[in-house]
């Protein structure tokens, strides 16, 4: 049963995104408004549809793997290990976990799609060679759970250790789990976030087949423009985030730094459409009820959204929607951003690297801009959209919004950490 009185904070966070290799370059890229979306070049996208993507360039792995493990070990989960290891070293946690610290300490590595780009390969030889030809770690590379069990083998955690999967809801639902697992005392610190990287001609192809994605090729930095009247789908995008959530009085014993307090998380399902939002967006709104209910808080408290803000017409709209039904007249005084009109949809990652943002707004009293809104959905009218260029806002209580296909609803609230 949770327990009110253990409070959970932030005490370290990694990233690794389309605007930069960490935290520090990735924040950059988003306070300076700067597009990390370009044509496709991991391979030729020339049959689709849909050409533009934030892929993560001058990603290097070696510093937590060496040569023959890169070659067993999916893309994804590389980027869930260099991100856990900046997490633990802001966090001023040792390399390999030990002892009580090990047996205290769990991992929840969401991801929307696992190996893909594995599975997808190993399709191709069966198809090509055969069944015998098939590689022997096609499997361990494959499946969604392995990027959280890396972790724990290279890292030393042995607490609770499983996988979210909830497409874009993902990774706001890790790092809720995460810190409802320290709440119920089955852990004192838990590494939580979401990890994607699904770049192959036939998964976005399906994705073009659903019509989802933009097909505003000839502007790659444009094509993400969430809330903006010409917005025509998302931009499929690649990355990680990941946090090390902390039981308070557990991180003041070992003289840690709180980066955030997390105070409320709620998740909910439409039962309503495969991919549409509810009408209303209602699933979001009980959700952020369901948050701000365990927060003790009101909808009057809250500074900032960080909305899921996708950039496609429907998803948009009904997020705007939620937003007036949750906070009413409140809502014009919210600062509100969308952090994939520069990351693009980096699916099950996405929470998780909003989730940072999200953090980082409350310590720097920075909003970062949501680019590419040139023109602003009617449904935006009277709201601040923090429209082209970053603002200067003090942020106490901040709501980070998920949502996923198969509506599947994730809330985050934060707090910023003044004692």
């Amino acid at each position: 049963m949770s327990d009110p009185a253990r409070r959970v904070v932030v005490t370290g966070m990694g990233a690794v995104t389309p605007l930069g290799n960490d935290v520090a370059s990735t924040w950059d890229g988003l306070v300076t408004g700067r597009s990390g979306i370009r044509t496709i070049e991991s391979f030729d996208p020339s049959r689709l549809t849909s050409r533009v993507a934030g892929e993560v360039v001058g990603f290097d792995a070696s510093g937590v793997l060496d040569r023959k493990d890169l070659r067993r070990t999916d893309r994804y989960i590389q980027f869930g290990l260099v991100a856990t290891r900046q997490a633990l070293d802001q966090a001023d946690l040792p390399g390999r976990l030990e002892g009580e610290l090990a047996e205290r300490t769990g991992v929840i590595l969401g991801t929307g799609l696992g190996g893909v780009l594995t599975l997808f390969e190993n399709v191709v030889t069966y198809t090509e060679r055969g069944p015998d030809r098939i590689g022997p770690f096609m499997i361990p590379m494959g499946i969604p759970n392995i990027g959280a069990g890396q972790i724990a083998i290279t890292f030393g955690p042995l607490g609770p250790n499983f996988t979210t999967v909830s497409a874009c809801a993902t990774g706001g639902h890790a790092i809720g789990e995460a810190f409802e697992t320290i709440r119920r005392s089955d852990a004192d610190v838990m590494l939580a976030g979401g990890s994607e990287s699904g770049f192959h001609e036939a998964l976005v192809g399906g994705f073009c087949a659903m019509k989802a994605l933009s097909t505003r090729n000839d502007d790659p930095p444009g094509a993400s423009r969430p809330f903006d009247r010409g917005r025509d789908g998302f931009v499929i995008a690649e990355g990680v985030a990941l946090l090390v959530l902390e039981e308070l009085d557990h991180a003041r014993r070992r003289g840690a730094e709180p980066l955030a307090e997390i105070v409320g998380y709620g998740a909910t399902a439409d039962a309503s459409h495969i991919t549409l939002p509810a009408p209303g967006g209602i699933g979001a709104v009980r959700a952020a009820r369901r948050a701000l209910e365990k927060a003790g808080l009101e909808p009057g408290d809250v500074d900032h959204v960080n909305a899921h803000a996708t950039s496609t017409p429907e998803g948009d709209r009904a997020e705007l929607q939620a937003i007036r039904t949750i906070f009413g007249d409140h809502a014009e005084r919210l600062a509100i951003t969308a952090n994939k009109s520069m990351t693009g949809h980096t699916l099950g990652a996405a929470g998780a690297i909003e989730a940072v943002a999200t953090i980082m707004t409350m310590r720097t009293g920075c909003v970062p801009p949501t680019i590419n809104l040139d023109d602003p959905d009617e449904a935006a009218a009277g709201l601040d959209l923090t429209r082209g260029k970053a603002q200067s806002r003090s942020v106490r209580i901040a709501l980070s919004n998920s949502f996923g296909f198969g509506g599947q609803n994730a809330a985050l609230l934060f707090r910023r950490w003044d004692e």
